[in-house]
């Protein structure tokens, strides 16, 4: 009997210590300002600038990125021309929908199947599978993307790159709005 207790004790605190270490919802944001909304902030010229870092924190790859942006009701285009450090250019076109309620889908030619992901506050969280070409194959990476207005023209955006549950690294990226709109 005194063996169960310790085993159950132990199997309690343990799942106290994992719900612990759990990572912030979108819901803890509800109350930051200011308010993001996809549709006004991605619309328009949105230039981006951006680090990939490994599981070391070493950077492994900078870019640039310029997005051409536009909304037709409640559907967007995000057709995105990166520029590496090394002269590799890429391009990718995101399609959003906006299904109410903050929350958005997007697909795009190198995303398996849908993103998907929502709005609070000042946050948007985005969840997607990337076909990444490595050497010459493709892997699927799954993306945990964090995105945080700052202010009318500036936000940031935090993504952790992983594979079955791995964490490979992070992009760090900077968006400004270009004035005139």
């Amino acid at each position: 009997m005194r063996r169960r207790t310790v085993v159950t004790a132990a199997l309690v605190s343990g799942a106290g210590m994992l719900a612990g270490c759990a990572g912030p919802e979108i819901v803890n944001y509800a109350n930051e300002r200011p308010e993001l909304d996809l549709r006004r902030y991605f619309n328009g010229v949105v230039d981006g600038y951006g680090v990939f870092t490994d599981r070391g924190g070493k950077v492994v790859r900078r870019f640039t990125v310029v997005m051409n942006c536009s909304w037709q009701g409640e559907s967007g285009v995000l057709d995105e021309d990166f520029t590496y450090s090394d002269g590799e250019r890429q391009k990718r076109i995101w399609r959003l929908r906006h299904l109410g309620d903050g929350r958005y889908v997007g697909t795009a030619d190198d995303v398996k199947g849908e993103a998907r992901g929502q709005t609070q506050g000042n946050a948007f969280r985005w969840n997607y599978t990337l076909m990444l070409p490595l050497d010459k194959s493709v892997i699927e990476v799954q993306f945990d993307d964090w995105m945080y207005l700052m202010d009318d023209r500036v936000m940031l955006n935090r993504a952790e790159m992983s594979k079955l549950g791995f964490r490979l690294g992070e992009v760090t990226l900077a968006f400004v709005r270009r004035s005139g709109r």
